[in-house]
């Protein structure tokens, strides 16, 4: 596609929030800090938050809760990524998904100590930090977190070593070391240094000369001990491994090497003249959490640009080593880099598993799950042609529930939006856009309206984490396509998933909508699990109108239809939803209360679950990874079960569901319970009014926290057990395969 440079049609501009009082008072003056297994779902609120218990019960009374209600959210993220090592470690799990589970193991750690860790390291040292909502000390619970993750990386080491590249050896994928390989391998490696690596290396020496180097976050170094043969004196370099090579380099067909290890052999090429005495690797993690002064909207982005440059030099929070480091070298490194000795992991070699990624994608389908791929909605789909579906015909007929992989995320969201970009009757589309891909088709056809002639507004949020640079990209290339780009309220990230289509149809004007649980990413939503509703319902078009008006302008709606909208009313809704459950209890009525959402951590949420467990409403709760619930504590929590499910797709969607009576009611959309959600940004949820799609999705629940289904049980101790096998032992499903086989079945596959 030809892209053209139109004059803007407006500026890009942060919009000031409308200057209105808070319904739950001043928000908590908290830094954000994040991370998760999908960068999206981030820490929100430090972990020296206190308490904010929802104030009265079902009945309007304040019931008095006990102290340690609450897990720690530290432990509990840190017993998310140790679920994600189990899937690495079992046996069951196939072989190269294994090896991907533990490249997904080193990464989400790696994004806990950029965020999570250097967030609670600069409270303390700024003395702000105060105890969290379990009572710790912050030092305490930065001591757990190191003595955690130490012993979880040494899990880790020892499932690559152990289990993985020997079974991986067994497939005729061998993962080497240096002295491994035969002499012909060593020369063909040879000659590639020679050629591609040699040329782009950079040592860098360390005497009163040449001060100690800058060491980059998360890259792989050699520190090299070197000698002068003239005067004998020992000297220091260190040696950056290019952030551009691949991690492991194949040095015959299926038998690799990590690249440090190629570096390592030809030293003498770096230093010549140099007796070459000694080389360690090691690795620094950094403070990588942005703090971005939005008093000043019209600067935002250079701001955040600046910001991102400074991001680059933040304080180290990790140093990882080989743990054959000699003593000396370590010593020069902790001192030189200004790091605690508590916070070096010295493990067996190779460093940084996320390389294993390139591994798991090798070209070997039997030691893989079985391919599935995702078939349009039959909703969606043309029977009798093969030509594209008409969805506004589509939608004139009936909501669309879509529930991605397993419908296809192509014939559904991005055909809806190419549709509308093409359609002449088309006037205006408006859309969120919090991450995408790199070739975003997405974004293309939000240009090619624009280039058609049609009003196109974009709220792209800059500000998601580890994203900034890609969406800085994306605004300024819609802005020049002549899309209306805007990033949203000051102060306020938009997370919500949002797309409306006004369309002429004869003399009226009909808005066709989609609201999501995941981002617009055409890549990621082929493994991450996500919901979704496309929609023609009025109700939602003119809810949707109100919103995006007040996100590009000055509008000050508050109550919407069919929408609860944080952070405004969002957590009210729950909470008032919650206590209905239990008036319909006491009335005799049918309820329930079922949620799944990444992360569920809000006090005032989990306060009234208790309430309502304690009047007997039975609470099912899926989380995929932090969950601060205790469940199971008699007279607390003993009608409230914990599961999390994990398998080949991410569990991303955020659902929350009510009995409602004997008339369940179903919000979808993109929050998890935590304060960074319900606070700090634009979230919406979207009432599911189709009873067909209510019981798919009170099903969907109950399928994946019954205790039938493949899961893990957190306890009242805050441990999680996992449940594999029935009590014959066999194997349980998990519910993933389920789904996965009802779509083949459908299919007829």
């Amino acid at each position: 596609m030809t892209q053209k440079t139109r004059p803007r049609q407006g500026r890009s501009r942060t919009v000031p929030p409308p200057a209105e009082p808070s319904e739950r008072g001043e928000p908590e003056s908290v830094p954000e800090a994040a991370v998760d297994a999908d960068p999206e779902t981030d820490a929100g609120a430090a972990a020296d938050v206190s308490t904010r218990g929802a104030e009265g019960g079902a009945d309007g009374a304040g019931a008095e809760l006990p102290a340690d209600r609450f897990l720690d959210r530290e432990r509990s993220w840190l017993a998310f990524n140790e679920r994600v090592l189990e899937m690495a470690e079992d046996p069951a799990t196939p072989l190269l998904e294994r090896t991907k589970f533990l490249s997904i193991f080193a990464s989400n750690l790696d994004e806990f100590f950029m965020v999570r860790v250097a967030g609670l390291k600069r409270r303390i040292a700024t003395g702000v930090a105060t105890r969290s909502v379990t009572g710790r000390p912050p030092r305490e619970v930065l001591e757990t977190i190191w003595e955690q993750a130490r012993e979880q990386m040494t899990r880790t080491a020892a499932c690559y070593q152990s289990t993985v590249a020997r079974q991986l050896a067994d497939e005729g994928i061998h993962l080497l070391r240096w002295p491994d390989l035969t002499e012909q391998e060593q020369i063909r490696l040879f000659s590639l240094f020679r050629k591609k690596i040699f040329p782009v290396l950079t040592p860098l020496a360390v005497d009163p000369a040449h001060p100690f180097p800058y060491i980059s976050g998360l890259s792989l170094n050699l520190a090299v001990v070197v000698r002068n043969p003239a005067t004998g004196h020992k000297h220091f370099a260190r040696v950056k491994v290019p952030p551009l090579l691949s991690r492991f380099l194949e040095a015959s067909p299926r038998r690799y090497v990590p690249v440090e290890d190629i570096i390592a052999a030809h030293l003498e090429e770096l230093f010549r003249g140099m007796e070459v005495l000694d080389h360690h690797v090691f690795r620094v993690t950094r403070n990588e959490d942005l703090e971005v002064e939005e008093d000043d909207a019209e600067n935002l982005l250079q701001a955040l640009e600046k910001e991102l440059l400074r991001r680059r030099f933040g304080p180290p929070v990790r140093l990882e080593v080989e743990e054959s480091i000699d003593e000396e070298v370590l010593d020069l490194l902790v001192r030189e880099l200004k790091i605690r000795r508590e916070e070096v992991f010295a493990v067996p070699g190779p460093l940084d598993l996320t390389g294993l990624a390139a591994i798991a994608e090798l070209d070997r389908p039997e030691l893989k799950y079985p391919k599935f791929v995702a078939g349009t909605h039959r909703d969606l789909a043309e029977v009798e042609s093969a030509s594209p579906p008409d969805i506004f015909a589509a939608l004139r007929e009936r909501d669309v529930l879509l529930h991605h992989p397993y419908d296809s995320f192509s014939t559904s969201v991005q055909a809806f939006l190419e549709q509308a970009a093409a359609d002449p009757d088309v006037l205006a589309i408006k859309q969120t856009l919090y991450r995408t891909s790199g070739d975003s088709p997405i974004v293309d056809a939000l240009i090619d309206a624009a280039d058609s002639g049609k009003q196109v507004l974009v709220l792209v949020e800059i500000k998601a984490r580890f994203d900034e640079h890609a969406n800085i990209k994306w605004a300024r290339k819609l802005e020049e396509a002549g899309c209306h780009v805007v990033y949203g309220l000051v102060g306020l990230k938009t997370h919500c998933k949002l797309s409306l289509v006004v369309r002429q149809e004869g003399e009226d004007l009909r808005r066709y909508a989609h609201v999501g649980t995941g981002n617009y990413h055409p890549k990621t939503a082929r493994f991450y699990e996500d919901l979704g509703l496309l929609t023609a319902d009025p109700e939602v078009g003119a809810d949707l109108s109100d919103l995006f008006n007040r996100l590009s302008g000055y509008s000050r709606r508050d109550n919407y239809r069919r929408l609860l909208v944080a952070p405004r009313n969002l957590r009210e809704g729950l909470i008032a939803r919650i206590r209905r459950e239990v008036e319909h209890h006491r009335a005799g009525r049918p309820a329930w209360v079922r949620m799944k959402a990444n992360a569920i951590v809000d006090e005032a949420v989990i306060d009234e679950l208790y309430r309502a467990s304690q009047a007997g409403v039975p609470v099912d709760i899926w989380a995929r990874g932090i969950c601060a619930v205790r469940p199971g504590v008699p007279g607390l929590s003993e009608n409230i079960r914990v599961r999390s499910v994990l398998g080949r797709f991410l569990e991303h969607s955020r659902v929350y569901a009510f009995g409602g009576g004997g008339e369940s009611e179903v919000w979808l959309g993109s929050p998890d319970l935590m304060h960074r959600n319900l606070d700090r940004r634009i979230e919406v949820l979207v009432r599911v009014t189709d009873p067909a799609h209510r019981s798919t999705i009170t099903r969907l629940l109950a399928t994946g926290t019954a205790d039938s289904t493949a899961s893990w049980h957190l306890g009242p101790d805050g441990r999680w057990t996992r449940h594999a096998v029935d009590e014959e032992g066999r194997p349980l499903r998990n519910v993933q395969e389920m789904l996965i086989d009802a779509r083949r079945k459908r299919r007829g596959a």
